[in-house]
């Protein structure tokens, strides 16, 4: 028996072996989620990365989602509407070779920026290049789904928007390394615009401030590197709305139950702004641990609730920032393991890399080709001389 005395232990390898479960097999009760599923293959994914246990993805199946994921890309081609990225339903990809039905389908895909989001994190936590993805394309898919106020939809027809939107496109453009066409002083305003009284973020202008869309405001604006915008006495006040929605776990508004899910969205929300020590570790853990299933593994929303994989992930998230042994630790903004956060910065030195060799090999070109074409004017000019004579 586990001393009294002694704090309840996180059971990392169930909560490895339930991850794992997911990305075999989805029970009955989630077949509405399947227009999400490369949402909860982030999860099970990301969540096995912080969980140190992505050694248990066998190669093959890493393969497989690799591959499964990039057949939900949607490349416009030059005379299309810019709607790149991936998608959420596969069902707009038939299994068929018929070549009238496949051009057909083409006008019902387009990318949704929360599933290109989770997708492009789990190409980057997995280890892949990105080589297949033609970076300017999706991000032009982002531009295109940019309102005049600044925010965004999450696609290119029939869409809500607003922060949560805001947020996948800044982990997009981020991710990505490009910002071509997004305009970012409109969407620091729109963001600014929806800071309410109490400095809490809404997810919309007039709405009600709440944990996840603050996270979604912050992050964005660390992301595009706007962050500093913010001064010293709004920085402090968001502070101390994000601090006093600790009860024992995190709750998202005030007067609300507390939630698993956001010791991540509140927790992250204080680590960028580099305030997360003024929280209380014992309680917060307590509370993640009481919805913890100690038989199959996973966390819950609330105690002796059915454990998912939003909440697990998402409460093993809430676990790294208080330094729990065992698990990786996490970069706030992304969401992503620091791990696989060093794998994308690797990737954009190496783009980066490219970028300047190739601007090099072009001004030599333009130098060579210049110095041709002078010596040639030179020695067409001798020779006219030379016959002439």
């Amino acid at each position: 028996m586990t001393d009294p005395a002694e704090p309840e232990p996180v059971v990392l390898a169930k909560h490895a072996k339930n991850l794992l479960r997911f990305l075999h097999l989805l029970p009955a009760r989630m077949s509405s989620h399947d227009d999400t599923r490369s949402t909860i293959v982030f999860f099970a994914v990301c969540g096995l990365d912080v969980l140190n246990s992505l050694h248990l993805i066998s190669p093959e199946l890493r393969k497989d989602i690799i591959d499964w994921t990039y057949g939900g890309l949607v490349t416009p081609r030059d005379h299309e509407r810019q709607c790149g990225g991936f998608m959420g339903c596969r069902a707009m990809v038939p299994k068929t070779e018929d070549a009238e039905v496949l051009e057909s389908m083409r006008a019902y895909q387009w990318g949704h920026l929360a599933i290109t989001y989770t997708s492009i994190a789990v190409l980057v936590t997995l280890g892949d290049d990105l080589s297949r993805l033609n970076r300017q394309s999706i991000v032009r898919g982002v531009a295109a789904v940019q309102h005049e106020d600044g925010s965004f939809s999450a696609s290119i027809d029939g869409s809500e928007n607003d922060m949560r939107f805001v947020y996948c496109a800044a982990t997009i453009c981020h991710m990505l390394d490009c910002w071509e066409g997004v305009n970012k002083d409109a969407m620091f305003e729109f963001i600014m615009r929806s800071l309410r009284y109490d400095y809490g973020f809404s997810q919309g202008l007039e709405g009600e401030a709440h944990g996840g869309t603050t996270f979604c405001a912050l992050a964005a604006l660390e992301l595009s590197e706007q962050l500093h915008r913010l001064d010293e006495v709004t920085v402090e006040r968001i502070k101390r709305w994000l601090v006093f929605r600790q009860m024992d776990g995190f709750q998202g508004r005030p007067n609300k139950p507390v939630d698993t899910c956001y010791s991540f969205w509140i927790g992250a929300a204080l680590c960028i702004l580099n305030s997360f020590e003024l929280t209380d570790y014992a309680q917060n853990r307590e509370y993640i641990m009481s919805t913890q299933n100690n038989l199959i593994g996973g966390f819950a929303k609330w105690p002796k609730s059915t454990p998912d994989p939003f909440h697990t992930y998402l409460g093993l998230c809430g676990l790294a920032f208080i330094g729990e042994p065992g698990l990786n630790a996490v970069m706030p903004s992304l969401n992503i393991s620091m791990a696989a956060y060093k794998h994308l910065n690797q990737l954009h030195e190496r783009w980066q890399a490219n970028n300047n060799g190739l601007t090099h090999e072009l001004t030599q070109l333009k130098l060579t080709v210049g110095s041709s074409a002078e010596a040639g004017t030179k020695t067409t000019s001798s020779s006219s001389l030379i016959s002439a004579q």
